[in-house]
């Protein structure tokens, strides 16, 4: 793209001004078509978030991060550490799908998707514009002396951000310890779970901090994927893009005058109304090309559109476009870099979907029990003793489970009991002995395969080592 005559925005960010301090942004609020599809989204995105911890599937929560349990439930499927893996396939293929999507789409999942955006632009602006007004407003009231209005009006966006961030914390709070867990808390006394109650309030801070000062520099300073973006974006991949051909043209852009001919006049269509700076969530101005700033909001879209049919020229000047579509008029083409991404997501995905299909219920691991030699027993038979420990992945209780041997013959006892219990999404652990008759032994150490029932019903296998004298080599 053709360089801007001023290159100095680029050794800053728009959020700091000259003296290093910060540059308060005041964005029009915005509105239009893009707008109002990005509206339905996010309060559709913002319903999900809020009730995705309280809805249950068979009984688990649909998404559950608890990480100090080491327990996760995705889409309501139980994830045990011993499924570690699958998580971290998971982890990657979200990676992978969201680098595909900014090499085709560039930062789109800021502007539509991200949490932060979502909070920023639809709830906390928006309380803003309600207490404040818009953005003329804003400045006035910023520049306003501490009188009784000023007071009132920060007073009153400043108790229900704090409100807003304590809802939030506690919705964060339910995907890490459970709702339920959360609502127990919720219906007893503060004091009983005071450390819970410390990290909620931590939560609460740090989340009202965000949205009541920091706001947009988490996008510009914080946030790595902006940094990512640069290494990402091709001259293929659709950003909100500034038509410099068309808004410049031979003499470059200027202030609308009526009745002119801007066509023959070599003027090009933008008419440097700064309504798209205005607009901007972040403070850049478009027309300087691809920025690392840009979240792809496209209120500077709306805006433009609006302003091109108010003086009787065509929209988009402002558009989703690539640089291959503004200087040659290419259309879109999926690239062998875009193909490369697609195949490693579509393999990874098709990974996980076998593993999943894979993925055993109930999981059994026996171990002997360390520093612990044979036995000799008074019948002849060798006794090795075992710890073990059975996980229950399913929201139903397996009753009367007991071990037996598969490959070798031979006798399993637990100690303390015939059979045990394992409670739904719970684990049962314990001590067994194993014995098996010398005439069964071949080497000192062998490899013996065990069944784990339920009732007369096989429900998992598992193998574990046997140690014997070494004369038996």
């Amino acid at each position: 793209m053709e360089a801007p005559k001023n290159e100095n925005f680029r050794d800053t960010i728009g959020t700091i001004n000259e003296e290093g301090k910060r540059s308060w942004v005041f964005p029009k609020k915005p509105s239009g078509k893009f707008f109002k599809y990005r509206t339905w989204v996010s309060y559709f995105l913002l319903a999900f978030l809020f009730s995705a911890p309280f809805i249950k599937i068979n009984g688990n929560q649909f998404l559950l991060f608890n990480v100090l349990e080491r327990r996760f439930n995705i889409f309501g499927f139980p994830f045990w550490p011993q499924d570690f893996h699958l998580f971290v396939i998971s982890m990657i293929i979200g990676i992978v799908f969201i680098t595909l999507f900014t090499v085709v789409f560039g930062r789109i999942f800021c502007g539509w998707i991200c949490p932060q955006t979502i909070f920023m632009e639809m709830v906390f602006r928006r309380i803003e514009y309600w207490i404040e007004g818009d953005r003329g407003k804003q400045i006035r009231l910023k520049k306003q002396a501490w009188n009784a209005e000023k007071i009132r009006k920060r007073v009153l966006k400043w108790i229900i951000f704090f409100i807003i961030s304590f809802l939030i914390a506690n919705v964060f709070l339910a995907y890490l310890i459970g709702s339920d867990k959360l609502i127990s808390y919720i219906f007893s006394s503060p004091f009983d779970h005071l450390s819970t109650l410390i990290s909620l309030l931590i939560f609460t801070g740090v989340f009202y901090f965000v949205f009541a000062w920091f706001r947009e520099q988490v996008c510009v300073i914080a946030c790595p994927y902006g940094r990512l973006q640069g290494v990402l974006l091709d001259n293929q991949s659709v950003v909100v893009a500034y038509d410099y051909k068309r808004g410049e043209k031979e003499k470059g852009r200027a202030k609308f005058k009526k009745n002119e001919d801007r066509a023959a006049s070599g003027k090009g269509d933008c008419i440097d109304c700064k309504l798209c700076v205005h607009v901007c969530p972040t403070g850049i101005d478009i027309r300087n090309g691809t920025q690392l700033e840009c979240v792809n909001c496209t209120a500077c879209i709306d805006e433009c559109d609006r302003m091109m049919e108010n003086v009787g020229l065509p929209t988009g000047l402002i558009r989703y476009a690539s640089i291959d579509n503004i200087e040659k008029k290419n259309r879109f083409r999926f690239t062998a870099r875009m193909k490369g991404y697609t195949a490693v997501l579509g393999i990874l995905i098709a990974v996980l979907v076998g593993m999943l299909f894979l993925r055993n219920d109930v999981e059994a691991t026996i171990l002997r029990l360390p520093g612990q030699l044979y036995e000799k027993k008074e019948n002849g038979s060798i006794s090795n003793v075992y710890t073990y420990k059975v996980i229950n992945k399913t929201t139903v209780d397996i009753k009367d489970v007991s071990y037996k041997l598969l490959t070798h013959k031979g006798e399993i006892k637990l100690v303390s009991t015939d059979a045990f219990v394992v409670p739904r999404q719970g684990l049962a652990e314990g001590t067994l002995f194993i014995e098996i008759p010398t005439s069964e032994l071949g080497k000192d150490k062998i490899r013996l395969k065990i069944g784990v029932y339920s009732g007369d019903q096989l429900i998992e296998t598992t193998t574990t080592n046997f140690l014997g004298p070494r004369s038996f080599r």
